[in-house]
């Protein structure tokens, strides 16, 4: 995940802000149902007829996936939401949205359940817990992050708990899990991953230099998710590479940043990828976590002699 640091506005204004847009969201369109109906099942307040047209055998119309490589997904532009395979690795699925808001609203309430700090782990938050959660972590209009990241068990685990806890998904979650279901990411054996980023001009601050940032730090979240190997040499450099000192000036810095730093895979994915794939000091300058850059660029000299060779070895080579 990744975080800007900007001027808020007062707590008032985001709850009340927050609580009516989650409210007043569009009603989904007449393709989304609930996610226990199918299309052509009555609905209360409904006396119209089922309808006799076939069903649509794809459970999230409208989002066809595109296969893309890295260079053509850094310049590639949405018109809303897209959805798109990577070229180099078919296990990260992206999301590529226009709006920030609408990338918080389907998956703001996943990152609180699975990495914010001092929220629960146990339930999905209400709109105006999540309300008050942003008001203290996150900015109302781009919500608790610029780009996203998740593990299909993750992702898993956030609507098997809507299920048990009978919480009402918003249109959007709703989509999501109809995607993730087309594409099989609820099997118990799968290893994905799933990102996102938003569109260059997304907001003042979005430009392209920014998505190029946001789009390498998440790649690296997504290849953690798609390849075991991966992570276990994340592990592996976390424990022998760096001091004690030096992993707990990275704890204190991502708990700053809002992240439970009692998840050990947490911490050591969001490592790397701030660590290594973060250039861009708007995110992410070395002090913060009490490194010199001197020390840094010695870190990243031996990550990269040791990586397995392909494309994530190729793209932290092209980072500057």
């Amino acid at each position: 995940m990744m975080r800007w640091t900007r001027l808020g506005i007062t707590a008032a204004s985001i709850l009340v802000a927050c609580v009516a847009g989650w409210l007043l969201w569009p009603a989904p369109s007449p393709n989304v149902y609930p996610p226990n109906s199918r299309p052509g099942d009555s609905r209360p307040g409904d006396a119209r007829p089922k309808d006799s047209r076939p069903e649509s055998s794809d459970p999230a119309p409208g989002l066809a996936i595109k296969t893309v490589t890295i260079a053509q997904l850094r310049l590639h532009v949405t018109a809303d939401l897209s959805v798109i395979r990577l070229a180099e690795d078919p296990n990260i699925l992206i999301l590529d949205f226009a709006s920030l808001a609408r990338q918080a609203h389907m998956l703001d309430r996943i990152a609180a359940l699975i990495e914010k700090n001092d929220l629960p782990r146990d339930r999905i938050l209400t709109a105006e817990e999540l309300a008050r959660a942003l008001q203290s972590t996150g900015d109302m209009s781009s919500g608790f992050y610029y780009g996203h990241d998740y593990s299909a068990g993750s992702l898993s685990r956030f609507f098997a708990l809507a299920d048990r806890t009978r919480i009402s998904l918003t249109p959007d979650e709703t989509l999501l899990r109809r995607l993730l279901t087309r594409e099989g990411w609820f099997r118990p054996d799968l290893t994905a991953g799933l990102i996102s980023l938003p569109r260059a001009g997304a907001d003042a601050t979005v430009t392209q230099a920014t998505r190029d940032a946001i789009l390498a730090h998440e790649l690296s979240h997504g290849a953690y998710f798609s390849n075991p190997p991966y992570a276990d040499y994340v592990h592996r450099f976390w424990l022998t590479s760096l001091t004690q000192r030096e992993r707990d000036g990275f704890r204190d810095f991502l708990g700053q940043e809002g992240y439970d730093t009692a998840n050990a895979e947490i911490v050591e994915n969001e490592t790397q990828a701030y660590l290594f794939f973060t250039t861009d000091q708007h995110f992410f300058d070395p002090s913060l976590a009490g490194l010199t850059p001197a020390r840094r660029a010695e870190l990243r000299a031996a990550f990269l002699q040791g990586m397995q060779t392909g494309w994530l070895r190729n793209l932290l080579t092209s980072l500057k």
